[in-house]
């Protein structure tokens, strides 16, 4: 998915954790995010991935019923968020600003990119 954003082809991202929906959540569409394939738990200083920039987001509930052999009946509800992205630039943390935690969003602090034009 990241090498597909970086070929600057937006693309629709399904998230069905509770800690991204939670995370995206917090974001409106313009918003920029850090994006990695590295856990939460793992992310540390040094830890490279991209921004990404939301271009609209939605988050929903879904009711499902599921029935085995018959006799179980099992009801839950999955919250997902499907948002649109675009690549924005490479980028890598060059420090943490809090811990992981369910309920609340990541937030690191990235190398600002720096993007020269020839003229």
């Amino acid at each position: 998915m990241i090498e597909e954003l970086r070929r600057g082809v937006p693309r629709t991202v399904e998230l069905t954790s509770a800690h991204n929906v939670i995370a995206l959540s917090t974001v409106t569409p313009g918003s920029r995010v850090f994006m990695t394939s590295i856990d939460c738990e793992d992310i540390s200083v040094g830890d490279s991935g991209i921004i990404i920039e939301i271009l609209s987001i939605t988050i929903t509930m879904k009711h499902m019923v599921e029935v085995s052999h018959g006799y179980h009946v099992m009801e839950r509800e999955r919250m997902s968020a499907r948002c649109k992205v675009k690549y924005v630039s490479n980028t890598t943390i060059k420090a943490t600003v809090n811990p992981c935690r369910l309920t609340e969003p990541r937030m690191v602090d990235v190398v600002r990119p720096v993007i020269f034009h020839a003229g």
